[in-house]
């Protein structure tokens, strides 16, 4: 029986590899992804490791109210370390030397163009200038001495095309600043940035007070300790002298500390690759089915004869089994080899774009050796199961017939596609309007999708006859389009089999769209219902600290002739009564009121005293908070007790969150304004008032003013972005119902070709068994679209019923995509069939009268 697989096998290469290359594909996607997270970790692992080499000992002040305890160098962190604790550090037992850094995200430096230099990484750093070491090695130059001077990394000098003696703009806290390269440094390794960043090193007083606000204060204290004297134990004399107010961390655990927090978010990534590789290879197992389906109708003589011969069902089923295990190795080990490039491909992307050049250090973990292997080989035996089954089940006397197994009766799968597919429907229920919490809604969501499909792919061939033939009539024009539309609907099982692959790949994108499509509409809906500004003064994000702007400039906005009112707004981090926040402050809260159309619940929302604030009303239900209550409100750079004077109600998605009066703007992080709202008079020119705010922000290129729909535009163009990448990815999906298609086809011309040699023989050119093979593949190919398209639809308005409550109101189809994708699997059916068609026309015409 072993021989008899292989000589089979080798007998059918073609068969063989198109049934392989579904499985490749999918297989591919989950070792690249594995094989680049674990790369990307591995380099991140090496570039911190290099990073602290010259740090023994960290001291940090501990994170200012409502930031992460993990939380990098900020501008908005507020919290700083004084310089009588560097020299309190350096006269610790151990301390060999001890100098304090000031180091910041958010400074953004500009080109000659005047636009910003982006950092693909969010790494914009700004800092003083301590000297070279094992890690920093000026190139050429000199360190800052005066405070319009600055020494660049190489990668922003490359990027903004820097030279020794250029003037370089910088955007530091909202405020443009000019300076002149005197130094261009890199790092160890001949590297021009450790990770991508931009960085520019200041004289240590202009550091200070361009980035914290003051002199006399650092971001954090390096030590180096003596000979002799370990990490750990420094660490535990100099926690021990300063007490629980800094955070005094080793070098290791630093480079663990940030290595681990990448990784962390290297998963996400990893797991949006696994996901995509589980579609295409759920996509994939449909082909395999239906690859040995066909295989087992077309052998049934083949498999008659050796039952006659003695064959066991046990060996019948085993044969079919061990042909889709050798295809799984194969699939496998193909699949993995590719995965190792695409993985490495891909890792070489993300270490050198935006200008980086972290060194990318090749890992193949062994969860992708086994991963690979253990997927192709599942996916494949799963998928011949069946086959396998219906093969045990040929009698010996087929041997002595000329027909194939016949048909058997939809009943059965009918009623088993209906129960599967309620029971997703129920699971996927549970997820979207159930009580479940965490990832249990989440993974009941998913396997609700997974379940519903699968329920509908068993479903198919009920309604495939039926809906086929409709589609068919399209293209029965001539006796070609006839047969062609006959041909794929007399053998339903295969047919929808078939269309299920492309079915899945189509619904996901259908799904995904129509929840996209219906967020920007509700989105749009809102900011129309929630926004009465006719401008908005608002910034693009690059690192993480949110772009602000000159609080001058709000004054020199209402000024300008037409503006009825500008309300600024100021952005911080917090804790109210112990509970990590966001909190708003404005200078204008009446204005406020009006731009953003905030209802009073209770209280007075028209004005604030230094002591008050107001809350919205979800807030203050959630916190059992009332009018006349009090709160504990800790700030970056200070805080107090507040009166709860007014409760607010905005519409969802608007305005929400604590507001407080302007005279805590500072205690915030940053204070400056993030963004205003502008009014004009009935008697302005919104134009008009629109390019003289232009020209106050010409200085700073992060900030840009837009009208209403202009902003609603910026804040949904994200969506286009995403949907466009899923998009993307999902094509393998595609490719992957196309091979599907052409296999079925490709099959089922040798499985007719005795009565394509009939038709010849009677007359049919060429041409019109070409066009035949065709009208059969394109009406294939729609009916799965049709059917992806349904089936898409539902789910995506499924799961925008279920986000009402989350502000997602209206739902929206992407009828311009739809019509796109029935069109798409329209040529994928002209595609699919160039091959077989071919094949078809070109068979001997007594040859093929005379096989069987």
């Amino acid at each position: 029986m072993f021989r008899a697989v292989l000589k089979s096998l080798l007998a059918r290469k073609i068969r063989l590899v198109l049934s392989g290359l579904a499985v490749v594909l999918g297989v591919m996607f989950v070792a690249g992804s594995l094989v680049l997270t674990t790369s990307l970790g591995d380099s991140f692992s090496n570039l911190f490791a290099t990073a602290y080499q010259n740090t023994d000992v960290q001291v940090a002040p501990k994170p200012a109210p409502g930031q992460n305890a993990d939380s990098g160098p900020s501008a908005a962190r507020g919290a700083t370390v004084p310089e009588s604790v560097v020299r309190t550090v350096r006269g610790i037992d151990g301390v060999k030397a001890a100098h304090g850094e000031v180091m910041t995200n958010g400074t953004i430096p500009l080109g000659s163009d005047g636009k910003a230099i982006a950092s693909t990484t969010g790494q914009q750093y700004g800092g003083n200038w301590s000297g070279t070491d094992s890690v920093v090695q000026l190139r050429s130059g000199r360190g800052p001495r005066a405070p319009d001077e600055v020494v660049i990394n190489a990668g922003l000098a490359k990027t903004g095309h820097f030279a020794l003696g250029d003037r370089i703009k910088a955007i530091i806290n909202g405020k443009p600043h000019a300076f002149r390269v005197v130094g261009i440094y890199g790092y160890s390794g001949d590297r021009d940035s450790l990770g991508g960043e931009t960085s520019m090193q200041f004289t240590t007083p202009t550091a200070q007070r361009l980035l914290l606000g003051r002199t006399g204060v650092y971001s954090d204290v390096t030590v180096t300790a003596a000979a002799g004297v370990s990490q750990q134990t420094l660490a535990d004399r100099i926690g021990s002298r300063l007490g629980d107010g800094y955070k005094v961390q080793t070098g290791q655990e630093l480079a663990k500390k940030t290595t681990d927090s990448l990784k962390e978010g290297l998963k996400f990534l990893n797991y949006i690759l696994l996901g995509f590789a589980g579609v295409a290879l759920f996509v994939g197992a449909f082909l395999i089915l239906n690859t040995f389906s066909i295989i087992v109708a077309q052998r049934t003589r083949e498999l008659a004869l050796m039952r006659a011969l003695g064959a066991s069902r046990r060996q019948m089923i085993g044969s079919v089994l061990l042909e889709a295990v050798v295809i799984g190795v194969l699939a496998g080990a193909l699949g993995l080899l590719a995965g190792i490039g695409v993985g490495a491909a891909l890792g070489y992307v993300f270490t050198h774009v935006g200008g980086g050049n972290l060194q990318l250090s090749i890992g193949v973990p062994a969860s992708a050796v086994i991963a690979s292997f253990a997927v192709g080989i599942v996916i494949t035996v799963v998928a011949a199961l069946f086959p396998s089954l219906r093969a045990s089940r040929i009698p010996p006397v087929a041997a002595m017939r000329d027909a194939a197994t016949p048909d058997r009766p939809l009943t059965r799968i009918s009623i088993a596609g209906g129960v599967v597919f309620v029971g997703g429907a129920v699971v996927l229920g549970l997820g979207l309007f159930g009580s479940l919490s965490g990832t249990a809604t989440l993974w009941a969501i998913l396997a609700g999708v997974l379940i519903a499909f699968i329920g509908v792919a068993l479903l198919t061939p009920l309604i495939a006859r039926p809906v086929v033939g409709a589609i068919g009539r399209l293209m029965s024009f001539s006796t070609p389009g006839k047969l062609g539309r006959r041909n794929s609907a007399r053998n339903p099982r295969r047919t929808a089999v078939t269309a299920a692959a492309l079915m899945v790949g189509i619904a996901l994108i259908t799904g995904v769209s129509t929840v996209l499509s219906s967020v920007q509409t509700s989105i749009d809906k809102l900011a129309n219902e929630q926004i009465r500004a006719d401008l908005i003064v608002s910034g693009q994000q690059t690192s993480e600290v949110p772009p602000s702007f000159d609080t001058a400039l709000l004054g020199q906005m209402r000024d300008i002739s037409g503006v009825s009112s500008v309300a600024g707004i100021y952005r911080s981090s917090a804790q109210v009564d112990g509970k990590n926040t966001a909190v708003a402050a404005t200078d204008d809260l009446a204005a406020l009121g009006t731009s953003l159309s905030l209802h009073r619940s209770s209280g007075s929302i028209s004005g604030l005293g230094d002591h008050q604030a107001i809350v919205d009303s979800k807030t203050a239900k959630s916190d059992h908070l009332k009018v006349g209550d009090t709160v504990r409100v800790r700030l970056p750079r200070g805080g107090g007790t507040y009166t709860v004077s007014g409760i607010y109600s905005s519409r969802e998605g608007g305005m929400s969150g604590w507001l407080l009066p302007h005279a805590a703007v500072g205690g915030f992080g940053l204070t400056n304004p993030t963004s205003a709202y502008v009014t004009v008079s009935g008697s302005g020119s919104t134009a008009s008032v629109k390019k003289q705010v232009d020209a106050l922000l010409a200085d700073n290129p992060l900030i840009t003013v837009a009208d209403r729909s202009d902003y609603v535009h910026q804040q949904t163009s994200t969506f286009d972005t995403v949907q466009t990448m899923i998009q993307i990815l999902l094509t393998l999906a595609i490719i992957i119902a196309a091979l599907g298609v052409v296999n079925t086809l490709a099959l089922s011309v040798i499985e007719r070709t005795r009565e394509l040699g009939l038709l010849r023989a009677i007359g049919m050119k060429r041409r019109q068994v070409m066009g035949m093979i065709t009208v059969e593949s394109v009406t294939i190919s729609v009916f799965g679209a049709v059917l992806g398209l349904a089936v898409g639809a539902g789910l995506g308005a499924a799961v925008v019923r279920a986000l009402h409550d989350q502000g997602i109101t209206q739902l929206s189809f992407s009828w311009g995509l739809m019509v796109a994708y029935l069109i798409l699997a329209a040529v994928i059916g002209v595609l699919a069939a160039i091959l077989p068609s071919i094949r078809a026309a070109r068979l001997n015409v007594l040859n093929a009268i005379a096989y069987e």
